[in-house]
């Protein structure tokens, strides 16, 4: 594959799961008590800990989360055992766009643009126009089923809303950091404000 189209291969597997706000705090505990994320992964699917309906689907989850949380420094990890449901939702939000390149992207050229220009919406449509931009240079996006990238659709835009960052009716909430949260975004550079409908910058 030409490596000027395609300069990295977008990781497309956000299909299972949405931001595990309620799995999040008990992994990051586990991990401040085993300090591997390979024995945190094996205690969730263990003792079905995200109450995965069948063994499968436990494997799949546990790995998912603790790629996610393995995303953040010991400080925001620390952060995830305590949190507050604010806080919970914008540091889970973040390790998601971490995680992923491709929500990253979504999340700085999508959301937090179309805040800056006072739009006051994110809809599908503007998701299938960003899958469109990004195919011309990410050939993952021209290749997938229609039914896979309803289902990206569906479950990123499911997170947009667990992370309070959009409306059931896909109108944009302004986002507030949590104090905590914005001194752990800040430490980065880029900021990973970016990644939120706000005006800070850092």
């Amino acid at each position: 594959m030409d490596a000027v189209r395609d300069p990295q291969r977008y990781r497309l597997s956000f299909t299972v799961g949405t931001l595990y706000l309620s799995g999040a705090p008990l992994a990051a505990q586990l991990h401040r008590d085993l300090g591997d994320w390979i024995k945190v992964r094996e205690a969730l699917r263990s003792e079905n800990l995200l109450q995965a309906r069948t063994s499968a689907s436990s494997i799949l989850l546990s790995r998912e989360l603790t790629h996610r949380l393995s995303t953040f420094s010991p400080e925001e990890l620390e952060i995830i055992t305590d949190a507050t449901v604010e806080e919970l939702a914008q540091l889970m939000w973040v390790a998601v766009c971490r995680r992923y390149s491709f929500i990253g992207e979504f999340a700085e050229e999508g959301l937090r643009e179309r805040f800056l220009l006072m739009q006051t919406d994110l809809t599908t449509e503007h998701f299938d126009a960003f899958v469109r931009e990004k195919a011309l240079w990410h050939d993952e996006l021209t290749n997938l089923e229609a039914s896979t990238l309803k289902k990206l659709r569906a479950n990123l835009f499911k997170m947009l809303r667990e992370a309070g960052l959009i409306t059931e009716a896909s109108v944009i909430i302004p986002t507030i950091l949590a104090t905590r949260v914005h001194e752990q975004l800040t430490r980065r550079v880029p900021s990973d404000i970016r990644f939120f409908p706000t005006r800070e910058t850092s």
